[in-house]
C-alpha cells in the first residue's frame, strides 16, 4: 500500500501560561511512501516522529494536510477502518489472556462480511505465530514470556489481519542490546516475507539504518532529509543530520576557508577551488582519518578505547566543538598497552569524501569539489 502525506501538520494547544502559541509537532510533512517498503522515521525525542505515526494510524487527527492510502483519502477515516496494524513500545498485551487469545483478539472483533469462523481464526492465528516463530508458546501468558517473546506476540497480533500498513512505535526500546539486534532482524525478515508497507519509529540511528529501505530524519517537527540510509550518511543535508547519524559521532571543528584552502586551526587540510573565503563548520567522520607521518592535521592523542574489531583513538584539538576527537582505526594497529597516557601529537591525512562543510549561520551543507593537498 502506497502512503501519501500532503502538507501534513499537527499543532497542539500551548500549556505555557506566558506563551500561548500552539506547539507544532509536525510541520508541513510531504512524503510518498512506496508500496511494500520499510520506512524508518528517525530523530531525537520530541521531533514529531511518533505523532506522524499516530496521524497515519488515525489515533490523532491532523490540524492541516491530507493522508492517502493509495488513491483513498483516509484523513478522516477512523483507525479501525484503515486496515492498519499498530505495535506499541510497551507491547500492550492483555495479561489475563494466553498468547493465542492475544493474537485472536483482533479477529474476534471482525463483523459483517469480514467475520470469520472459529476454525478460520485459529488458522490465521497459527499462521501469524509461525511467521514470528512463537508457535510453541501459544498457551502461555505474557508474564511467562521474555521481553523479546512478548514483542513477537505484539507483532503477530498486528499481522494476523494482514493489514495494508504495519506501524511500529519504538518497538525495541525495552529490549537489551543483543535482543534488540535479533528482533530487528526478525522485523526485517517478516516485512520482506509479507511485503507489507511498514513504518518504523525509532530514535536509534543504528536500528533505522540497518533495516530501513528509506529513512526520514526529523527535527522539531520538520523533515530534515529523506533517502536511503547509506546515501544520507554519506551526503548529509545539514549539520544536524551529520551529527545525528554515525557511531561514534562525526567530529565537528570550527574552520575557515582562505585562498581556496580549508584550515582547521593553523593546519591547511584540503584544497577547495571555487569556494569563497568564509568561516565554516568542518565535519569529519571518525573513519576519515589516516594516521600518517607528515599528515595535514595535527591532533593531540590522549589514549585509546578498545571496541573489539576496531579501536577508537581519543584525541583533542583546540578547534573541536567537543572535548574529544574520536578516530576509528583497525584493532591490528593497536600496539599501545595502556589505554590512556601522556598526550603527544599525532598527524593525520584526511579522506576528502569523509569531510563535510556547513554554513556557520544556517548549518546547511556546503557542497564542494574536494581536492587533497
Amino acid at each position: 500500500m502506497e502512503i501519501i502525506l500532503r502538507n501534513l501538520t499537527k499543532k497542539f494547544p500551548s500549556r505555557d501560561r506566558k506563551n500561548h502559541e500552539d506547539v507544532v509537532a509536525v510541520n508541513d510533512f510531504n512524503f510518498e511512501i512506496p508500496d511494500g517498503k520499510l520506512i524508518g522515521l528517525l530523530g531525537p525525542s520530541g521531533c514529531g516522529k511518533s505523532t506522524t505515526l499516530y496521524l497515519i494510524s488515525g489515533l490523532q487527527k491532523p490540524t492541516d494536510g491530507r493522508i492517502f492510502f493509495g488513491k483513498d483519502d483516509v484523513t478522516n477515516l477512523p483507525p479501525e477502518n484503515r486496515g492498519i496494524g499498530l505495535v506499541f513500545q510497551n507491547y500492550a498485551l492483555y495479561p489475563h489472556l494466553t498468547v493465542r487469545q492475544n493474537i485472536l483478539f483482533p479477529l474476534q472483533n471482525l463483523k459483517g462480511k469480514d467475520k470469520l469462523t472459529k476454525t478460520e481464526m485459529w488458522e490465521k492465528a497459527d499462521g501469524a505465530a509461525k511467521l514470528v516463530q512463537i508457535d510453541g508458546l501459544m498457551d502461555r501468558k505474557p508474564r511467562e514470556l521474555s521481553g523479546g517473546q512478548q514483542q513477537r506476540v505484539a507483532i503477530a497480533r498486528a499481522l494476523v489481519k494482514m493489514p495494508k500498513v504495519l506501524l511500529l512505535d519504538e518497538p525495541l526500546s525495552n529490549l537489551d542490546a543483543r535482543l534488540r539486534l535479533q528482533t530487528r532482524e526478525e522485523i526485517r525478515r517478516i516485512q520482506q516475507e509479507t511485503k507489507i508497507t511498514t513504518i518504523f519509529v525509532t530514535h536509534d540511528q543504528e536500528e533505522a539504518m540497518s533495516i530501513s529501505d528509506l529513512i526520514v530524519v526529523m527535527k522539531d517537527g520538520v523533515v530534515q532529509q529523506i533517502g536511503r540510509p547509506q546515501e544520507v550518511y554519506d551526503n548529509p543535508a545539514n549539520l544536524f543530520v551529520a551529527k545525528f547519524l554515525g557511531t561514534p559521532p562525526i567530529n565537528i571543528f570550527e574552520a575557515h576557508i582562505r585562498n581556496s584552502r580549508l584550515f582547521i586551526g593553523d593546519d591547511a587540510v584540503l584544497r577547495l577551488p571555487g569556494l569563497p573565503d568564509q568561516e565554516v563548520y568542518a565535519g569529519i567522520r571518525p573513519e576519515g582519518f589516516i594516521c600518517q607521518e607528515g599528515g595535514e592535521l595535527c591532533c593531540m592523542k590522549k589514549g585509546i578505547e578498545v571496541m573489539g574489531r576496531d579501536i577508537s583513538m581519543v584525541c583533542t584539538h583546540k578547534a573541536s566543538l567537543s572535548p574529544t576527537v574520536r578516530i576509528i582505526v583497525g584493532a591490528e594497529n593497536n600496539t599501545e598497552p595502556n589505554r590512556y597516557g601522556e598526550e603527544f601529537p599525532v598527524r593525520f591525512r584526511l579522506l576528502s569524501r569523509k569531510v563535510f562543510l556547513f554554513h556557520k549561520e544556517t548549518e546547511a551543507r556546503i557542497h564542494m569539489r574536494e581536492c587533497s593537498l
